[in-house]
């Protein structure tokens, strides 16, 4: 049997990329899997999987400095015969136990060059140079891994330039989260009916467009609540969406589990994702409208092209400028004035995951990647 170790200091122990797809999917294949956090929470074993926890520090230059040392420690004692890295800052950690002689699989989620040109706490004016050097580092030190998993095909694309062997796993979801019964006629008849709400789930920023979405509140004619589920992540995001008269129309459900999830899309008859237009967003592969469309709901979502390509030949989705609240208010309207249109739209919706938009389509992707490098 052969040890895997997915490594991250960042994200929870049960992302669901990384944990509920990935090691579960490989822990099922017969792998031994363990999944090194630090989230302060000790070790556990779940599902197969052994969570091995180097403990919890606040602050990003505690996290560089001590963390990532510490998931190096960690990954060194494990000996595995394959790490498999998920985030920016283990560059270097996977450049070392690739130089000892171990296969390394960096895990790309997201275009980190294009994402650090948006993040709000760095000075515009450093921004650009720091996506050039960001990405210098990353070349230099990716082209020594085994191989690349990337997260879409647009950074699949950027990294086949430096390096032989880069595999596209996408996010999409796994259609039994949303619905046990893959009959699509019986799993959208529940939705597309819930009355007059509709909802977002995930991490509530500016640039997320949540600001945009309680200001549509306000605007709709149709009464429209939204089922709000996450937390803010900015408190002038917070406090600005707060005072604004949208916020009557919200009901704020905090952070959701994965059943919490479901069965918030149960009760809605429309899936927001309007993210505004930064250039991290623009080619970006919304794990969270794949979800709505997996629960059988229609898409209000942003007018992007690289959107409209991934969608061509789905009727699934309203497409709104996401900086114009009245656009989003519009969509909101029409798709709970119109429940038998929401209704058609949410199965076509429903539809292409089953065929080409779920996790059971990407998980072959990796298991053939494991299996190449491993045999």
């Amino acid at each position: 049997m052969y040890s895997i170790a997915h490594l991250t200091s960042v994200h929870p122990r049960r992302d669901t990329r990384i944990f509920v797809k990935e090691c579960c999917t490989l822990a099922e294949a017969g792998y031994a899997v363990s999944l090194v956090v630090a989230d302060g929470l000790g070790d556990e074993n779940v599902a197969s999987v052994q969570v091995i926890d180097v403990g919890r520090l606040h602050g990003r230059l505690s996290r560089l400095l001590r963390t990532v040392p510490r998931v190096y420690r960690k990954a060194r004692k494990l000996n595995a015969d394959l790490y498999h890295i998920h985030d920016p800052e283990l560059l270097l950690v996977g450049f070392l136990l690739r130089a000892l002689g171990h296969q390394v699989i960096f895990d790309s989620h997201e275009d980190v060059p294009k994402q650090i040109l948006s993040k709000h706490y760095i000075a515009p004016s450093l921004r650009v140079v720091l996506s050039k050097v960001y990405a210098f580092v990353e070349s230099v030190l990716v082209k020594r891994f085994t191989a690349v998993v990337s997260a879409t095909e647009l950074i699949e694309r950027k990294f086949s330039g430096f390096h032989p062997k880069v595999v596209t796993v996408n996010n999409y979801p796994a259609l039994q989260e949303f619905n046990s019964q893959l009959d699509s006629d019986v799993a959208a008849e529940g939705n597309g009916c819930c009355g007059s709400n509709v909802c977002y789930v995930g991490a509530m920023t500016a640039t997320r467009g949540i600001a945009e979405l309680v200001q549509a509140l306000s605007i709709s004619k149709s009464g429209a609540r939204l089922l709000l589920g996450g937390r803010f992540a900015e408190n002038d995001c917070e406090q600005q969406c707060r005072a604004d008269p949208g916020w009557q129309q919200v009901d704020e459900l905090g952070f959701l589990n994965r059943d919490e999830v479901a069965e918030v899309m149960e009760r809605s008859s429309a899936g927001l994702v309007t993210l505004r237009p930064t250039p991290s967003y623009v080619e970006s592969v919304p794990v969270k409208m794949f979800e709505y469309m997996a629960a059988g709901l229609p898409v209000i979502a942003s007018d992007f092209k690289y959107w409209r390509t991934l969608l061509e030949g789905v009727e699934c989705a309203y497409f709104v400028d996401p900086l114009k609240p009245h656009e989003i208010a519009d969509a909101i309207d029409r798709a709970i004035a119109n429940p038998e249109m929401s209704r058609a739209m949410g199965l076509a919706g429903r539809r292409a995951v089953e065929t080409r938009f779920n996790w059971g389509v990407e998980q072959e992707k990796l298991l053939a990647l494991y299996q190449d490098l491993l045999n």
